[in-house]
């Protein structure tokens, strides 16, 4: 059996949704903390064990006669711990193979949220000493995350970042799901990371051009001070943690942090990745 961690959250049913095809669902355990959020996937006829990664009484019950773990990384300030109970716990139980969700980035010493960022390579290493066989996916910025950087009316404002020309190999969230699906329910996987993007890179620039494209609109996208763009979230109201992690994220797509391109994803997939005009199509509904 699979249990698969964080499954009520984007990521998580998009993984489920995608073993579906493939499988029985006698075949996946859900994990989730929340019975209501997870009771369509009781209504799929989906097991769903309820605990969170702090439990670690709830982690045990949730492996018993599980295979394959999937553990999607949280965003606790608290989940190296975390993701070291989820890795106990799996070993204790016997599991045979564990996934890890982490992130692609060039040199996390050097990252701007460096403090928020180091934990996912930390808990990489203790998944591989734990000595279970194991699969890191390395996921680069989602597509579906455009919005939250460049605000819900981009259409009518445009775009006001500071991160330069930098470029994401953006990627779609649901394909990042399938790709774990199918690290879950094939051979061959064990022991690799892969870097889990898409096969572009775009700068906002580029974003802005798509959207004008996709709308009929004129939307630009201006490179501002990141002390002009800190003080204008704090005059939205955004607390200082998000203060933190969107200038983090700005700074270090300036800086080149996530400029990797493999064809890691296209592999997983067995075809090449949505490019990023059709992913905006899509999120956007243009």
């Amino acid at each position: 059996m699979i249990l698969i961690t964080g499954a009520t959250g984007h990521l998580g049913s998009a993984t489920i949704e995608h073993l579906l095809k493939s499988t029985e669902t006698n075949n996946i355990v859900a994990f989730a903390r929340d019975e209501n959020k997870a009771k369509y996937l009781k209504e799929k006829g989906i097991e769903v064990r309820i605990g969170t990664f702090d439990d670690t009484s709830s982690l045990d019950k949730a492996m018993q006669g599980i295979d394959k773990v999937l553990l999607i990384s949280g965003a606790d300030q608290n989940r190296l711990q975390q993701h070291k109970n989820v890795v106990d716990a799996a070993k204790k139980a016997g599991v045979k193979h564990i996934v890890y969700t982490g992130v692609s980035l060039k040199d996390v010493k050097t990252s701007a949220i460096k403090s928020f960022m180091e934990s996912h390579f930390q808990t990489e290493d203790y998944v591989k000493e734990s000595g279970m066989a194991n699969t890191i996916l390395r996921h680069n910025l989602y597509a579906d995350g455009i919005p939250l950087f460049v605000g819900e009316k981009v259409l009518e404002t445009g775009i006001y970042l500071p991160s330069a020309n930098g470029k994401v190999p953006y990627a779609l969230r649901r394909e990042m799901g399938e790709a774990a699906a199918n690290v879950l329910l094939q051979s061959g996987h064990e022991n690799k990371t892969y870097e889990i993007a898409g096969n572009e890179l775009y700068s906002y620039n580029d974003v802005a051009k798509i959207l004008s494209e996709l709308s009929g609109k004129s939307v630009t996208y201006t490179d501002i001070e990141a002390s002009v763009f800190t003080e204008q979230l704090k005059q939205i109201g955004v607390p200082e943690i998000g203060i933190f992690i969107a200038t983090g994220f700005s700074a270090d797509i300036k800086n080149g942090q996530y400029e990797i391109v493999t064809n890691d994803l296209e592999k997983l997939l067995g075809r090449k990745p949505t490019n990023l005009k059709d992913s905006l199509k899509e999120i956007y509904k243009l």
